[in-house]
Formats: structure tokens, C-alpha cells, sequence
């Protein structure tokens, strides 16, 4: 068992003693002694409730794989992996004492092949804007835009499930109180807005997906044919289309919006393993599904072994990428948590391990691994592609809404 972490003590060291002690007792995981690093997810610190702090990969492999509980292995302590949290200020001061040691290189293309002309891996993207924050958002799963007016809509874990805020950010209204009543939302994970504005949530606290009016009037509410509903989106044709983590299933709802009914509801695809996050292109009607290949199990974290599907409009399968295939020709490792199209069709990713927003190319040929956003993010777990090439990030490290665009000036108005 590892001792206690030994408190600094600088005494009458030179500064570059000072900075040895510092990365030995402060940035150093005290049971495994690897270095702390906000890079790398694995490495990341973590505040457990009694103070002390344990990298990512420790934390994990101490908890019951059941109960996700642990013993702090310092104080003998009690916790549950739900009461822990980021400790940023160490994870800020190992990068800003470590910014000047040279990153590992990112391939800015891994693998030949044309992308369609226009999409977001045709120039750089720059921060444009951030809004929400702690106590505006709190552990938010998922983010959508309203195609009219660019407002965006995010569900957390607040009072209020769903929140709704303008283009630049203010807040506007918020609704969906805890609970299992038709207008409540118990535990939601993904939102969708279809062509009418109507505002899609899947709650998979009440094995349900439910429709709200864009004021958070409920509509419909469909259930007893989910398990555990987790991604949803809009296809180009206003048919919803939701992920079932628990029973391995892409479904087709077609709702009747004005007289708020059912009208379809039907597994449309079958046999995928742990299906989270989908996404439709607007343009090519292709659909691509994230699927989590170790099961629920990785839920806490949110890393572990993916691969996506991409199929065309009639769900016939298209593409599969892997981990394991991108490695035959890139460094990089991706474990996706969100994806989505832009406006050309190309295939783009949020990568939970590394920080990072990727393009793949397009779907039709071999990968192209193109970094879009390569710092700033904690966990991004929520991504969008409008048609303006305005690139929105959920990043829920942060519980933060960060948006990208290729200039500075532009705007996120549809």
C-alpha cells in the first residue's frame, strides 16, 4: 500500500529544487507515481471527498466494479465514484509547468483521400464563444440547435432537466423538473430539435423518449418499447431516430407533432453493441452510431474501445471505423463520445480520451484524420455541425458550451 502523500517542503531549495519537489509531491499520483496530466484522460487528477487526489486510471481500478465505490487508499475513507471530481488546479499547474516540453506530434492528415469541398476540415477553427459554466450547467449530456433561430438547447442535471439559450449565449428559459410525470424528465442524456421545434429528450431515468413544445409544453411521450435510451437525432426526413444502449438498438419514431401522437415505432436496425451517439447528415441522409464495445461498464468514464457505423439513408451499412483499423495508419487512438456531420457530409468526432474535435473525411472513402479542435477541451461529450461550418462542443469537464468557427467574427445564427 502506498504511503501518504508527504507534505511540501521546500525549506532552502533554488528554484529548481522548488520545482522538483512540486512535480514529485504535488503532480505525481502517489499509487501508481505516474504523472498527472490533463492530456491524458487516464491521468487526469481526481478530488476524492477526503482531499486526497488519485489519477483517473487508480481511481478506477480501486472502485467496486458494482457499487463504483472505493476506499481511499491514504485515509481508509469511504466514497462513491460519483462524489469525486476534477482537480483542475493541478491539472493546470502540470500543464503550465510541462508547456514547454514538446507534445507528441498530431498528424494533420493520417490517410489519402478526398474530402468534399466545404466542409470543416477546409480551414482552421478558433474559439468564437463559451457560455454556461457550473450552476448554469451541471454534468450536461447533451446539446442541439434550433435550424431557425441557432438557439441552443442542453440537457443537465439541474432542477430543471432542459435548458434553452440564444445564440450568444444568454439564457432563455428552461424546463422538465424532476420526476416521471409526463412534463418531468427523470434522467435525460441526449436532445434533438425536429424541423417543427419541437424539442426531443431522451430520458433514459424513465425508459422513455419525450416531446416537448420548444417552451417545454410535453406533446408525447413514448416508452415501454426502451430500455435504456441514450442518442437522439432528426433525420432529414423528421423522423426521430434513438439509440437503445441496454437492448442494442437503432428505433424509428415518426410523431404526429400536432395532435400529439405516436404514429410509428419500430426497431429499425439491430445487433449493435452498446449504441450511444447518432447523428444524420442533412445532406447525403447518411447515419452514424457510436457504439461503446465495453458495454455499460465504461458509462463512469466514458473512455474505453468505440467504433462507428456509418450507414446510408435505407441503413445499409456503408463503413465501420475501429480503433484498431485507424491504428494501422495513425499514432492516435480515438475513443469517440459524439459525432456528427458537417455541412459537406463529412464525418466528425469528439474524442473523450485526448481532448479533441477530429474530421474523418468522407464517409465513401478511407479516413481522413484531420485535428479540428486540438486544446481546450476537458470532455467533450456533445457535438454540432450547423451549416454556417460553426462548430458547438458540449464540453462537460467544463459544463461548459464552446463554440468554434473558422474566423472570429462569424456568428452562430442559422
Amino acid at each position: 500500500m502506498s504511503a501518504a502523500p508527504s507534505p511540501l517542503s521546500c525549506g532552502r531549495l533554488g528554484p529548481e529544487g522548488v520545482l522538483r519537489e512540486i512535480q514529485t509531491n504535488l503532480l505525481e499520483c502517489k499509487v501508481c507515481f505516474e504523472k498527472f496530466s490533463g492530456q491524458q484522460r487516464e491521468r487526469r487528477p481526481r478530488n476524492l471527498p477526503c482531499g486526497h487526489v488519485l489519477c483517473l486510471e487508480c481511481l478506477t481500478s480501486l472502485s467496486h466494479p458494482l457499487l463504483r465505490k472505493l476506499e481511499c487508499p491514504f485515509c481508509r475513507q469511504l466514497c462513491s465514484l460519483s462524489d469525486t471530481s476534477d482537480c483542475l488546479p493541478l491539472s493546470d499547474l502540470s500543464e503550465l509547468l510541462l508547456c514547454g516540453s514538446p507534445r507528441p506530434a498530431i498528424p494533420r492528415r493520417v490517410s489519402g483521400g478526398a474530402s468534399w469541398v466545404g466542409g470543416l476540415d477546409s480551414g482552421a477553427l478558433h474559439l468564437h464563444s463559451a457560455f454556461g459554466g457550473w450552476g448554469s450547467l451541471i454534468n450536461p449530456t447533451g446539446v442541439t440547435v434550433f435550424g431557425s433561430s441557432g438557439a441552443v438547447a442542453v440537457v443537465h442535471d439541474g432542477d430543471k432537466r432542459v435548458v434553452v439559450f440564444s445564440p450568444q449565449g444568454r439564457w432563455l428559459h428552461e424546463f422538465g423538473r424532476r420526476g416521471h410525470a409526463a412534463a418531468d424528465i427523470c434522467h435525460s442524456l441526449d436532445v434533438a430539435v425536429a424541423p417543427s421545434g419541437h424539442i426531443v429528450v431522451t430520458d433514459t431515468g424513465d425508459s422513455a423518449v419525450k416531446v416537448f413544445t420548444s417552451r417545454g409544453r410535453s406533446v408525447v411521450t413514448v416508452r415501454d418499447s426502451f430500455e435504456l435510451p441514450w442518442g437522439v437525432d432528426i433525420d432529414s426526413r423528421g423522423h426521430i431516430l434513438v439509440t437503445d444502449a441496454q437492448a442494442g438498438t437503432l428505433s424509428e419514431v415518426v410523431v404526429d407533432f400536432v395532435r400529439g401522437l405516436t404514429v410509428l415505432n419500430r426497431v429499425a436496425y439491430a445487433g449493435l453493441q452498446c449504441p450511444r451517439s447518432v447523428a444524420c447528415c442533412r445532406v447525403t441522409g447518411n447515419i452514424a452510431v457510436v457504439e461503446h464495445l465495453g458495454g455499460l461498464a465504461d458509462r463512469e468514464t466514458g473512455c474505453g474501445s468505440t467504433q462507428l457505423k456509418i450507414f446510408n439513408s435505407e441503413l445499409t451499412l456503408l463503413s465501420q471505423i475501429d480503433s484498431f483499423g485507424l491504428r494501422l495508419v495513425s499514432p492516435v487512438r480515438l475513443c469517440i463520445s459524439a459525432v456528427a456531420f458537417d455541412r459537406g457530409g463529412d464525418v466528425i468526432v469528439a474524442d473523450v480520451g485526448l481532448g479533441m474535435i477530429w474530421s474523418l473525411g468522407n464517409p465513401r472513402n478511407l479516413p481522413i484524420l484531420t485535428p479540428l479542435v486540438s486544446h481546450g477541451l476537458v470532455r467533450p461529450m456533445g457535438l454540432i455541425a450547423t451549416a454556417q461550418n460553426i462548430l458547438i462542443v458540449l464540453d462537460s469537464g467544463d459544463h461548459v458550451i464552446k463554440v468554434y468557427a473558422a474566423s472570429s467574427d462569424s456568428t452562430i445564427t442559422q
